[in-house]
């Protein structure tokens, strides 16, 4: 039985622990949009640490010195900006250029879309469209000074964001070995191979993710492109891009390549407009519920019931970031499940 001595002293570690939880959970809660960035350096990191490694090492058949590991990685970076520079100039101007034209055009669609609706008796009467600016809801066209602000305000975020995370996964690639020998001396000794073992596993599932993010945006992009193509989409080879880097997004991705289609495609006519969403209306739903499941499969070693819990749960909680990340997550999980059913059965061979 304890004393009144011990109990107090017990009860007073309980609330101690409980607090110092609730602190540490309170801290990671204020820090978790910093801690969003470190997490999504870490997997950019090991997506591209089998890349760097593959370029660093010398060729046996020929006679050439190792490559710093900080020049491949820079070597890397050189290629994707060299990648969307180009995507940049291959885009940019023709919708630059169809969004003058639609501008241009606007007032008389404007006018054409009233008589239709005054044609059914959907409109009581015509407006301009200042009139229809002015009298929108507010907050949809209100403030357009607070709004561009807001704008400018989230551009520079994203792009302080995107610089972070350049940064960051550079030195992560750098650093990696050391941190891992720092962290590993945490580790019991007889265990040091297991976890080496299974960091190897987790390099691998998120490298084979980031591999099969390019494979989907390439599928998706040469679908578009064949079948906007056929239907002689304006600028098609261009909406075929979008849809094919929108591919790298789930669920709001898709939808933005097969609205950018369509807008493309009713500056032509209603008719092709219609053929084009339910073109991508078909092919988003064999994206979804066949290409992701299936390649992910495959390539990342996660089932597709996996898969589509994570994407689901994943957006639930964090929106369109934890859409991104939900798929390498559940990769990193399953290598964690796995390394404690081994462990577990190990000890059950052990006592048997």
């Amino acid at each position: 039985m304890l004393s009144d001595r011990d109990f107090t002293r017990r009860m007073l570690q309980t609330v101690a622990t409980v607090a110092g939880v609730a602190i540490l959970l309170a801290l990671l809660w204020a820090a978790r949009e910093a801690l969003m960035l470190v997490y999504v350096s870490a997997l950019i990191a090991m997506g591209l640490s089998p890349l760097v490694t593959l370029i660093e090492q010398p060729r046996r058949d020929r006679a050439m010195r190792r490559v710093p590991r900080w020049l491949a990685i820079l070597a890397i970076y050189a290629v994707v900006v060299a990648v969307v520079s180009l995507v940049g100039l291959l885009v940019i101007p023709p919708l630059v250029a169809q969004a003058s034209a639609l501008w241009a055009t606007l007032p008389a669609k404007f006018n054409r879309l009233q008589m239709f609706l005054i044609g059914h008796n959907l409109l009581t009467h015509s407006v301009t469209l200042e009139e229809a600016v002015q009298n929108a809801p507010s907050g949809t066209g209100g403030n357009a000074v607070e709004t561009a602000l807001v704008a400018i305000s989230s551009l520079l975020g994203g792009i302080f964001g995107l610089i972070t995370i350049l940064i960051l996964t550079f030195y992560l690639l750098i650093e990696a070995g050391a941190m891992f020998e720092y962290l590993v001396r945490f580790v019991p000794r007889d265990r040091r191979g297991d976890v080496a073992i299974a960091a190897r596993q987790a390099v691998s599932k998120v490298s084979a993710w980031l591999r099969a993010q390019f494979i989907l945006a390439g599928v998706m992009g040469t679908f578009s492109a064949i079948g906007l193509g056929l239907m002689g989409l304006p600028y098609f080879y261009v909406v075929a891009l979008i849809a094919a880097i929108g591919e790298t997004i789930p669920i709001v991705g898709p939808v933005i390549g097969g609205i950018t289609a369509v807008a493309v495609a009713i500056s032509v006519s209603p008719k092709l407009a219609l053929m084009v969403g339910t073109y991508f209306l078909v092919l988003h739903q064999l994206e979804a519920n066949i290409l992701v499941p299936k390649i992910m499969e495959r390539s990342v070693g996660v089932s597709p019931v996996a898969v589509l819990v994570a994407l689901l749960v994943g957006g639930a909680l964090l929106g369109l970031a934890g859409a991104i990340l939900a798929i390498p997550t559940a990769a990193l999980l399953s290598v964690i499940v796995e390394e404690i059913a081994a462990r577990r059965d190990a000890g059950v061979q052990r006592l048997t």
